[in-house]
């Protein structure tokens, strides 16, 4: 097995970014999420009610400061376009780096053969990492295990249950509500795996992977 791709989501809710290597600390990838919507009221913002900020790139600038379709989070237009794809005008890109800011875990991981039992583009799920090389549906015997790539080690806590974001389009926003049917129909409502660093290391695509049963 093998890292296939890697992704970063630095504006939680928005497209993300294909990195060829990472950093990963004890909460997930370097720039993983900084950043997240809030309306008027407070309350955090995602894709799950406001699809159309899926439209929207996020990406790590230089600095490490998040870039929303290639332009600084904080700059004045992207604040429109944030209020209009969150359908309010008070609405706002908040920074916070702590744990908090995911919605399980910090590392989703995927792998090529429950995406190819899926059927749909992978992308949906949003994973921080895909495994390739994976007979079937083998992941969903990996909880409680953990995952070697180089230095760092991955550990497996449960299947991600999915939600109605995996039925909007990624590219088109269109929604589709077959895909999360078909998720409850064939896997039971879980895809992918909510997992957690054990120990921070470098990763990239290409490297071997090597599920073990602890980390020795």
């Amino acid at each position: 097995m093998h890292v296939a791709e890697l992704w970063r989501y630095p504006v939680k809710s928005m497209a993300g970014e294909r990195l060829a290597r990472a950093d990963l600390a004890l909460d997930g990838i370097h720039g993983d999420r900084i950043v997240h919507v809030r309306d008027g009221r407070g309350r955090v913002v995602t894709s799950r009610s406001r699809p159309a900020l899926l439209a929207h790139h996020a990406t790590l600038g230089a600095d490490g400061a998040p870039l929303v379709d290639g332009r600084p989070w904080r700059a004045p237009d992207v604040a429109k376009d944030v209020a209009a794809a969150a359908h309010d005008p008070e609405a706002r890109l908040v920074a916070s780096e702590g744990l908090e800011r995911f919605d399980v875990l910090p590392l989703l991981v995927a792998t090529d053969g429950a995406i190819a039992a899926f059927g749909y583009d992978g992308r949906r799920l949003r994973p921080n990492l895909v495994v390739a090389g994976v007979e079937g549906l083998a992941e969903r015997r990996w909880p409680g295990k953990v995952l070697r790539i180089g230095p760092a080690l991955v550990g497996v806590r449960t299947r991600r249950a999915r939600c109605i974001m995996t039925t909007f389009d990624p590219d088109t926003q269109v929604q589709d509500v077959e895909v999360l049917k078909h998720i409850h129909r064939a896997f039971d409502g879980e895809l992918a795996l909510d997992c957690w660093v054990v120990r921070p290391g470098p990763i990239a695509v290409r490297d071997p992977v090597l599920l073990v049963d602890e980390a020795g």
